[in-house]
């Protein structure tokens, strides 16, 4: 019943998105810079932010206008953070001033996003300028949801973008959305920026159950870098337009909604790990067998999260002694002795440690299957039923060039 389909953020019905250039980006005028997400009508909301101390200006001002957990629209743009930066509180609220007066709605009800530079000065003049031009671009359909998703970019070397229906109720509901992130990726709430959107009939509170329970496996469940954005935002809107029962209560229909909503989110996370600054690997850590799920989590992002083991992978090179390190400080206790892994790829498999020791395996085999993109580390604990997968990327020279000289 379940299935992706096209359309991204205007795959569910009643949105429009755009995504032009202006101004924000001023070392390559022929990329989109500034994006906006439009509702035809009031919308349920809800959003995840970053755990980070230091929040960006759009963070904290999102906070509060989602707090009625209503919202119309989201505004957003890349090449500059506008975190740390001077006048950006004054310049996020400009931002969202700017949309509502086209629009036609109040600034409290859109939430605006940033994501680039940290400590400069954000050229809210070029963004106020461009704005009639990014209303009038508004597109219901695929152009619409691609122009937006390139317009949020900053180091992604590919747009993330991905839309689901399914039926909830005998309607059929549609759950669309754009992301990015490719570094500064280490999650604990959703990662860097991602903007969902859905015509299901579903009460705020519900739609902020459904989002924390999806962003728990799923954004959670990923890291490039080990470090934690100060922009990071999750958020997701719905219009009610599929007409199904109105959801307010944990239900089969809820349940229905989560489900499509894990799925999405699932797709569009394991496109930003794969998307990784300079990475040439997807990396796919299963732990089970754990005590808990909870244990099993912990351990498995622990390894993808480990810089050694980010290098044995990029080298092809099966050092197994590299996640078992990983795991062994990730602070879960277990039994070492009891321990299993394997390497996988479309390339076959190959068990390296059985039992907490190592075993005469083929190192062609094991090069050969850690040459592909999607790689696989599959860990036995042998200890209880907790699973829990997450994935991760590769570290390579090129991840040092990009952020070496990311400022200037």
């Amino acid at each position: 019943m379940l299935k992706f389909i096209n359309g991204g953020v205007c795959a569910a019905q009643g949105f429009m998105a755009a995504g032009i250039h202006a101004g924000v980006k001023t070392h390559a005028e022929w990329k989109k810079d500034v994006a906006l997400i439009v509702s035809d009508t009031d919308c349920a909301a809800a959003a995840m932010f970053t755990k980070n101390a230091v929040k960006a200006a759009p963070v904290l001002l999102n906070m509060q206008h989602i707090a009625n957990g209503r919202a119309r629209a989201v505004i957003a743009n890349s090449g500059n953070a506008n975190a740390c930066a001077p006048g950006g509180e004054e310049n996020a609220l400009r931002m969202c001033a700017a949309a509502a007066k086209l629009i036609g709605c109040a600034a409290a009800d859109i939430l605006v996003c940033s994501t680039g530079v940290i400590g400069q000065r954000l050229n809210i003049e070029a963004i106020e300028s461009a704005v009639p031009e990014l209303y009038e671009a508004l597109e219901r359909s695929d152009a619409g949801s691609d122009a937006a998703g390139h317009a949020i970019m900053t180091t992604d070397m590919v747009k993330k973008e991905a839309a689901v229906e399914t039926v909830i109720g005998g309607r059929t509901v549609r759950i669309g959305g754009v992301a990015k992130g490719s570094g500064m990726i280490h999650p604990n709430m959703g990662t860097m920026l991602c903007f969902l959107t859905t015509d299901c009939a579903i009460s705020s509170d519900m739609l902020k159950s459904a989002l924390l329970d999806a962003v728990r496996v799923s954004f959670n469940r990923i890291s490039v870098d080990g470090d934690t954005s100060t922009n990071d935002t999750c958020c997701i809107l719905a219009n009610a337009f599929a007409g199904n029962e109105f959801i307010d209560a944990h239900s089969e229909s809820y349940d229905a909604f989560v489900s499509a909503l894990k799925v999405l989110c699932t797709d569009l996370a394991r496109k930003m790990a794969s998307d990784g600054e300079g990475a040439k690997h997807l990396i796919t850590c299963t732990v089970s067998g754990a005590s808990s799920e909870s244990s099993a989590e912990t351990i498995a992002k622990s390894v993808i999260s480990s810089t050694l083991t980010k290098a044995a992978i990029f080298g092809a090179d099966a050092n197994w002694g590299r996640v078992l390190c990983a795991m062994g400080y990730s602070g879960e206790s277990f039994d070492p002795n009891a321990v299993s892994v394997r390497f996988a790829s479309a390339a076959g498999n190959i068990t390296v440690c059985d039992k907490g020791r190592g075993l005469d395996f083929n190192e062609d085999l094991a090069k050969k299957i850690l040459t592909e993109h999607d790689v696989e580390i599959i860990v036995s604990m042998g200890e209880g039923a907790g699973v829990c997968t997450c994935w991760g990327c590769d570290i390579t020279y090129d991840y040092i060039r990009i952020n070496g000289d990311y400022r200037t």
